[in-house]
């Protein structure tokens, strides 16, 4: 009997608890890979005209519904969805409901048995919530009827979302739904001001309290420890918000290099005890924009080192994960990337959690793609923005819109429910002490640094299409920006290609031509060679490598660009490689020795040299790898130099035949080098075939100059004692001289020289060889990835080998990207 008792009081004391706490009551899943089915029916397009089942949450194109639609929406598609969902009226007894959409696409009517929960809401990427109490029933089961249109109501909303966006603009209920289930009296959010000097504010927003209520905050651990004392103030029942504010002794600091996190504990006690409490992340941090000087966070200069993200995968459409999100933002870590900007709306939450848990600045963004919405829903939408995302210390900036997508009439809206009154910018124009120019060239950075006082940090720069530059020119602009006065840094266009798998094309992928194939990671995330470009150049510890010669004494110069980290809390390690040979099947390398040099302590901003004491002998290998790593031990970078550098292939033995002929007919000259026969047209001047004895060689039809058109001007063969020559000149869009030289017992050796004038797409000499013969190319240099005159940087000293593959960067899965 005792025992019995005893659960039974254990039950109230939890039961208690957990009705002093809210209640989370998930109606959907609650991400691409957890969904909930719920009744739907389409209006128009694909699988229309009946009631079915949809996953919620999902983008219904995906699912087979509706039509597709990519930005510059000229209103191809105005499809509805229609929504049913019944629930249970449980645990809802004394208590106030609502119900929440983290996201709906685009204008959402929401219906409670049969009765209006509230205004139609507009805007797609917004959480909206209507106070539900009075139309739940008292017991048996509630029916939700939701009714989304693709198409806004709303002209603006169309303009800002979905006419003017480059973007792919979908349709439906895609983040989760659920029911916030409080007690009556309650705190319905909270507004966090934490600053790096330990001053700490806190405005609680309470509904329903009586006179006799205290609301207290009480600062912790992200373990449950107590940080200080509690701060408490009496309720006022008149008042919207009470502010409580204390002062913390030396708090660990939040920022992208060190993500020190706190929670507060927020609570409404009565006079029989505890009503209401709910818990809030936050940091300690402070964000300063200095004219004509720079951003600083926490007293020191950072320079921003970030890229333009879109909230997409490609088979769910923006209807993402937990582990989507952790591997963006791991990825962006592991470039070295220190920041993120929302493109070109605010993300799912829970990005926003991961941005403040591993350390990433962040850029918060109202919608508006060079069309902005109109003041009256604007108004709205700024206020669902801030409220929502307040008390992330990841978030530094508030973008009001994008690209001429700025209503200024909001400009101070955000200030209203922001206490820390976050610098509100206009990307791509000169706006509160700010220059975010988009695109700048080399000679308009220069200008700005020259004569401009703002803070310059272009918030798209480097168009990263095909994998054409992200990493392409980064070393010199970035080299710019570091010598800029006031530099702030600056964001890549884009992180990810948006290739979206096509339900009604058997899951092709699709982007829309040249629109969205624009990201240093494929739409799989799959690394391109702009990445490990980027993950150089950024790289805190910053390495300038270069060349090894024979009087290198092993010590490397270093240059810290951290702004918190001393290079005492990173570490290193050096090996020496030799390669196998090119027959060889492995592409694997023996590691010869290994070191860990002594790290100099060099403050954020200093420079120094690491001495690696190689051993005796090093001069032998083949490659020095040098790889540094952050406090958080995760690899930063590994820096490679060839000690020897590759030798030139040893051609096949020539044939032992010393006979030297040429034969002509009217259209072909056939030139014979022992037993080889090299067959030449006099109408082109190109090489058709060549004959051994064992059978025809592949190559023909050329030396063509690649990428403009020329036609043959002279073409002649003339004998030189023991050798033979033939000479042709080609006129047209770049003169064009070649030179073929056949010595008896030697290789066949080709001379040629050109002048190319203008921009063009492709420079130098090709010839045709059969595609189905290539399977792959296997060489002793720098890669995996190709490397271009303005990429150096980002790819390794190795033995690499590619397999043939027909990859469009962007367009489809396929990397190391190789063709021809």
């Amino acid at each position: 009997m005792k025992k019995i008792l005893l659960q039974l009081v254990l039950l109230a004391i939890s039961l208690n608890a957990f009705s002093q706490e809210t209640v989370i009551k998930y109606l959907s899943g609650t991400d691409k890979d957890h969904t909930v089915a719920w009744d739907f029916y389409c209006t128009s397009g694909r699988k229309n005209g009946r009631w079915t089942k949809i996953p919620v949450p999902s983008n219904w194109e995906q699912q087979g519904f509706g039509t597709y639609n990519y930005g510059h929406d000229k209103v191809k598609a105005n499809e509805q969805g229609l929504y049913k969902y019944e629930f249970p009226s449980v645990g809802f007894t004394g208590k106030k409901v609502f119900i929440v959409f983290e996201g709906s696409m685009t204008d959402t009517k929401v219906m409670i048995n049969g009765q209006q929960a509230g205004p139609i809401h507009q805007g797609a990427f917004y959480r909206f919530k209507y106070d539900i109490t009075n139309l739940l029933k008292s017991a048996g089961k509630n029916l939700l009827e939701v009714t989304v249109d693709k198409t806004s109501a709303n002209a603006s909303v169309n303009d800002a979302e979905r006419r003017n966006s480059d973007f792919w603009v979908l349709g439906g209920i895609y983040r989760p739904v659920y029911l916030e289930i409080v007690p009556q009296t309650f705190i319905e959010r909270t507004s966090i001001d934490a600053k790096a000097d330990g001053s700490f504010l806190l405005n609680a927003f309470a509904r329903n309290v009586k006179g006799d209520a205290t609301i207290s905050a009480q600062v912790q651990t992200l373990r449950g420890q107590n940080v200080g004392k509690p701060i408490s103030v009496k309720a006022i029942p008149t008042a919207d918000s009470i502010q409580l504010k204390g002062s913390f002794n030396k708090p660990l600091l939040w920022s992208a290099e060190f993500p020190n996190l706190y929670q507060v504990l927020v609570s409404i006690k009565g006079k029989n005890g505890l009503i209401h409490r709910i818990r809030q992340k936050f940091g300690f941090r402070t964000v300063e924009v200095r004219v004509n000087d720079g951003l600083y966070v926490n007293g020191a200069r950072v320079i921003i080192k970030g890229s333009n993200r879109h909230s997409f995968w490609p088979e769910s459409g923006r209807t993402l994960s937990k582990a989507i999100r952790l591997l963006d933002a791991r990825l962006m870590k592991e470039m070295n990337m220190n920041a993120v900007r929302m493109s070109h709306y605010p993300p799912d939450h829970e990005f926003l959690d991961v941005c403040d848990s591993l350390g990433l600045y962040v850029l918060d963004e109202l919608t508006g793609w060079q069309a902005k919405y109109d003041t009256v829903v604007g108004h709205k939408l700024v206020k669902e923005l801030v409220l929502r995302d307040v008390n992330h210390p990841s978030i530094i900036f508030w973008d009001n819109g994008n690209e001429g997508g700025w209503n200024r009439g909001l400009d101070n809206d955000y200030a209203l429910y922001d206490p820390q009154k976050r610098t509100v910018l206009h990307p791509w124009e000169k706006f509160n002490g700010t220059d975010t120019k988009h695109y700048p060239d080399y000679n308009y950075m220069l200008n700005a640094a020259a004569n401009g006082k703002e803070v310059f940090f272009p918030t798209e720069f480097m168009h990263a299409l095909y994998d054409g530059g992200a990493g392409a020119a980064l070393d010199d602009f970035w080299a710019a920006i570091i010598r800029h006065p006031h530099g702030g840094g600056g964001f890549i266009w884009a992180f990810l290609d948006e290739a979206i798998v096509r339900t009604d094309k058997n899951g092709a992928y699709d982007s829309d031509g040249n629109h969205a194939p624009d990201g240093i990671v494929g739409p799989h995330r799959e690394k391109e060679a702009s990445f490990y470009t980027i993950k150089e150049i950024w790289s805190p510890v910053y390495i300038n490598p270069q060349p090894i010669d024979a009087g290198f004494d092993g010590k490397i110069p270093v240059e810290n660009r951290y702004a918190f980290t001393n290079f005492n809390q990173c570490s290193f390690k050096w090996k020496l490689l030799k390669f196998p040979s090119a027959k060889a099947a492995t592409t694997t390398a023996q590691v010869s020795a290994s070191g860990v040099p002594t790290v100099p302590n060099l403050k954020p901003g200093q420079k120094g040299l690491i001495s690696l004491s190689l051993p005796p002998g090093w001069q032998n290998q083949d490659a020095l790898y040098l790889t540094a790593y952050g406090p958080d031990k995760k690899e930063l970078f590994t820096w490679s130099w060839a000690i020897h550098l590759p030798a030139a292939p040893v051609l096949a033995k020539p044939s032992r035949l010393n006979t030297m002929s040429a034969t002509e007919t009217d259209s072909v000259l056939i030139v014979k080098s022992g037993s080889i026969s090299y067959y030449f047209s006099k109408t082109t001047g190109y090489l058709q075939k060549v004959l051994k004895p064992s059978g025809t060689v592949s190559l023909s039809g050329g030396p063509v100059l690649a990428g403009v058109n020329t036609s043959l001007k002279q073409f002649a063969g003339r004998a030189d004692g023991k050798s033979y020559s033939i000479e042709a000149d080609y006129q047209g869009d770049a003169p064009l001289h070649i030179k073929w030289t056949f010595s008896a017992g030697h290789p066949a050796k080709l001379e040629y020289q050109y002048t190319q004038r203008g921009d063009v797409d492709f420079m130098g000499i090709t010839f045709n060889y059969p595609e189905e013969m290539i399977t792959g190319m296997k060489w002793l240099g720098r890669g995996p990835y190709r490397v271009w005159k303005n990429r150096l940087k980002g790819q390794q000293f190795g033995l690499w080998h590619k397999a043939y593959n027909n990859a469009i960067t962007g367009e489809a899965p396929g990397y190391p990207e190789f063709k021809g």
